[in-house]
């Protein structure tokens, strides 16, 4: 009785069993890194006017400062002098085309009408002044006692 054997011949070509992702998996990371470095500059809208390292000439005159208050009771001043949101309207112009430097402070009062400094604020974005600030008031910090 003959045996006969069987050659059983796999081919190194026959079938994948798996599939090695490793190169998948590096582009994937690579186009990761990509997207993060790039999506922040893409999202910069906000423009920013930064003082620069140079000091300006001494014989350049510092521009007037105009201060616009509104004070506990909603009323509105301009350099100290009382009026309307349609008053401050007409004097903002005015101002605008005697002196086109001209710069802002709008001061609100820490309880004031917080919607009379919104109007305030949007009578100054509708005239497209540029020179524009907030005053701030330094809060103090509580002092401890100590023994």
């Amino acid at each position: 009785m003959k045996r006969e054997w069987r050659r059983v011949h796999r081919s190194p070509h026959s079938s994948l069993s798996e599939l090695n992702i490793t190169p998948l998996l590096d582009l994937v990371f690579v186009l990761l890194v990509i997207f993060i470095i790039t999506t922040p500059q893409l999202m910069n809208n906000l423009q920013l006017s930064l003082p620069s390292g140079k000091s300006r000439p001494l014989d350049v005159p510092k521009p007037d400062i105009n201060t616009v208050t509104v004070d506990t009771d909603g009323r509105i001043k301009l350099n100290e002098q009382p009026m309307t949101l349609a008053q401050l309207r007409q004097s903002l112009m005015q101002v605008q085309t005697s002196a086109p430097e001209s710069a802002f402070v709008i001061d609100g009062a820490a309880d004031a009408d917080y919607q009379k400094v919104v109007d305030v604020l949007d009578l100054f974005q509708q005239l497209q002044l540029k020179n524009v600030g907030l005053a701030a008031e330094t809060v103090d910090e509580p002092q401890s006692k100590t023994p």
